[in-house]
């Protein structure tokens, strides 16, 4: 499993679009943060995160495609697609709201769960990564709220 799990770091590390998780997450952090992650496997169209949901954990994208969207009584909004080395659900993470939209898969990925109570027991074993992938996600929060088209799709 620590091997598959590298994989995901290198996907971050080597991401240049933007919002990357890789230009604030190095290799040390990942190596720390590994462990906390559980793999989820996505077939094509299957829910990752349903819209009013309460969950509230942060998932990391190996590979795949991942389409954001919004429903409301008029129907569906596509907000954005996200892929490989990057993360949704990091709105419901911070905070503790609601999911704001729907993420579903558009074709086979492979994401990494980190929950809440994995990210607490990090936080106790190693504060400085906990930190450190805090101030990442977080950037990816502003990265998206900066960005008028992707706004809407924090997560």
């Amino acid at each position: 499993m620590q091997t598959e799990a590298r994989r995901l770091a290198a996907v971050c590390l080597e991401n240049s679009r933007e919002p990357a998780l890789g230009k604030q997450l190095h290799a040390p952090e990942w190596a720390q943060l590994l462990p906390y992650l559980q793999l989820t496997l996505l077939a094509p169209s299957q829910v990752l995160i349903t819209q009013g949901a309460s969950d509230r954990t942060v998932y990391f994208i190996e590979s795949g495609s991942l389409s954001v969207h919004y429903e409301d009584a008029a129907g569906r909004i596509r907000l954005a697609i996200v892929g490989p080395g990057s993360a949704v659900g990091e709105g419901s993470f911070f905070s503790h709201q609601p999911r704001n939209a729907t993420v579903q898969a558009t074709s086979a990925s492979r994401v990494w769960a980190l929950t809440p109570s994995r990210f607490t027991e990090l936080s106790n074993r190693n504060p400085a990564t906990a930190l450190a992938v805090t101030l990442a996600l977080g950037g990816l929060v502003s990265a998206r709220t900066l960005d008028r088209r992707k706004r809407v799709s924090v997560t």
